[in-house]
């Protein structure tokens, strides 16, 4: 895979009537991380006392963040109203020439800042809230 640009890392929640994804406008900049827990079964037997994991096990999750600035009033109202309502609905995340991974996610974390001589900007942190799907690009 060659270098890709920023930009064409998109971040996409399914629309109010649940029929399409809607790109989050005004993104700057956006994250994924998948993360584990693990479940160590260590023992006195362990070989030279070194940790041990058991296979299989834990609970796996993905951590979505992003900010931006506000362009559309649409998408803007969108991820207003989730964070205020709690609500878990599927998002998109496309990674360009990888693919793209599609699940629950819900927002737990909306921020708003401004500088006195700039514009405003918005940071939010999403956490998966289900089983989450990856689709290769073909």
């Amino acid at each position: 895979m060659v270098a890709q640009k920023g930009k064409d890392l998109l971040l996409k929640v399914r629309n109010g009537d649940g029929s399409a994804f809607v790109t989050a406008a005004g993104m700057r900049s956006r994250r994924l991380a998948f993360n584990t827990d693990t479940v160590e079964i260590t023992d006195f037997e362990s070989v030279g006392r070194w940790r041990e994991l058991l296979s299989g096990s834990g609970v796996q999750r993905a951590s979505l963040s992003g900010s931006g600035i506000f362009k559309d009033a649409i998408s803007d109202e969108r991820i207003r109203s989730l964070f205020f309502q709690s609500e878990i609905v599927d998002w998109q995340i496309v990674i360009p020439d990888f693919g793209s991974i599609e699940g629950a996610f819900q927002i737990v974390s909306l921020e708003y800042s401004g500088e006195h001589n700039g514009e405003v900007t918005f940071e939010m942190a999403l956490e998966s809230a289900g089983f989450l799907q990856f689709a290769a690009d073909v």
